[in-house]
């Protein structure tokens, strides 16, 4: 019985954030109040104490390193905007066709993802379109646009996407593999909605007449500090995924240092400059900026997954997946991670991909052997079918919160694009089999 009450507070609360705009109540409170109800009930359906404490303890470590990586991720890309940094790319852009633009930043992003990962890129790409597009519908569209494209990239390289990164550290797949097998298919999956647009878009976009902040006006950075921060700015998070394939640290303490670092060489150049002046350029002044609500949203939505999670709900999905489908064929095998990509644009693709690490055991040999055909394309459905909806991947809620992109828009403008790029990736990966 409280199991169930739990999968219906969860879709009311996801019917809550996609009417965001119509309702008008932020989907950060909505997120929060499905999250925070979704644990009160788990506590409430019988689990003990010492088991409910573990649970949550568990969840909130994942929960946790993805919001500390995000935020600081954000502080980064805000304190090189701060400094104007992005005008170095901007002022290189100079077509004004709306068909190039698109091709140029999604090949940017494809690329860019598979070394910095899709939650990066995404946040370093929202910050860059209001510099090179005015008009909300045409920044949107792009924006959507490049989710797809952040996604797709993610998906082939071992350190591009959290579930990726998940089945490359449990030994499911080599890192030379996962770049093999589905750099094709994700390559696919991120040109067919570009070939469909390019026959749609006509013209040029409307650019910002003033490109430059009012604080930017009253600031301004000289030439050595722009370069400065920006090149500081990309190789911090550069570094990032190597540091943590050195170490084997999770991300987020590679981000924090690249911050450290970054806050630093601030407070030295800055450090002669009156208060006012030098407020506006450290990240003291840049957190006021940070959008909190997208870090509240995050947490909330992760909070509310994991209480299905833990509660068994998504285990019966896998299990029911398994039996329906026959697992142990290859047929099977396409149907069920087709199947668990489109359900990552629901529910988060991380408990998904976890559900079906736990389910499935590695093999010696065969479909779930290391480096198996259930594996790859598990990363190629995981990493690119949360694109259909914008909540199911971070990336697209990371953009979602920066560019106060409405959910319905999303749905009625970009899922159709998404869908058609993800079938037409997983038929490419079946058709290479």
């Amino acid at each position: 019985m409280i199991t169930t009450i739990m999968i219906i507070v969860f879709v009311l609360g996801y019917a809550a954030i996609a009417l965001e705009h119509p309702i008008k109540v932020d989907k950060a409170a909505s997120a929060l109040i499905i999250g925070g109800l979704g644990w009160a009930l788990f506590a409430f359906s019988g689990v003990d104490h010492h088991t409910l404490t573990h649970e949550i303890q568990h969840h909130i470590v994942d929960i946790a390193e993805i919001l500390f990586f995000l935020l600081g991720a954000m502080t980064i890309v805000e304190l090189v905007d701060a400094h104007q940094g992005f005008s170095i790319i901007t002022d290189k852009i100079t077509t004004n066709k709306k068909v190039y633009l698109i091709w140029i930043l999604s090949v940017i992003t494809f690329f860019f993802s598979a070394v910095l990962d899709n939650l990066t890129t995404a946040i370093v790409m929202a910050a860059l379109l209001p510099k090179l597009i005015k008009d909300k519908q045409t920044l949107w569209l792009f924006a959507g646009v490049l989710i797809l494209a952040a996604n797709a990239g993610g998906a082939w390289s071992p350190i591009g996407d959290v579930t990726t990164i998940m089945l490359w550290i449990g030994g499911q797949v080599s890192a030379a593999n996962i770049i093999t097998s589905v750099i094709i298919p994700s390559i696919v999956c991120a040109v067919v909605p570009l070939i469909y647009l390019s026959f749609k878009l006509k013209g040029n976009i409307e650019r910002p007449k003033d490109n430059i902040a009012e604080e930017h006006k009253k600031n301004p950075t000289t030439s050595f500090e722009r370069n400065l921060i920006f090149y500081l700015g990309v190789c911090g998070l550069l570094f990032v995924p190597v540091f943590k394939t050195i170490t084997h640290l999770p991300p987020y303490v590679g981000m924090i240092l690249s911050l450290g670092v970054l806050w630093l060489v601030t407070e030295v150049i800055h450090r002669s400059k009156n208060y006012e002046e030098k407020s506006e350029l450290s990240v003291i002044g840049v957190l006021r900026k940070v959008d909190t609500p997208t870090i509240f949203f995050f947490l909330g939505i992760l909070l509310a997954v994991a209480s299905l999670q833990s509660a068994g709900q998504l285990d019966i999905v896998a299990s029911w997946l398994d039996t329906t489908f026959n697992g142990q064929t290859t047929e099977g095998i396409y149907v069920i991670n087709i199947i668990i990509g489109l359900l990552s644009s629901i529910v988060d693709n991380v408990p998904l991909v976890a559900g079906a690490m736990g389910m499935y055991p590695v093999a010696d040999t065969g479909l779930y052997a290391v480096d198996g055909m259930f594996w790859e394309f598990l990363a190629y459905c995981a990493g690119t079918g949360g694109s259909v909806l914008i909540i199911g991947s971070a990336a697209g809620v990371a953009v979602m919160g920066i560019l106060k992109i409405d959910f319905i828009w999303y749905v009625k403008n970009i899922s159709l694009l998404a869908l058609m790029g993800y079938i037409s990736g997983a038929i490419t990966y079946i058709l290479m089999q």
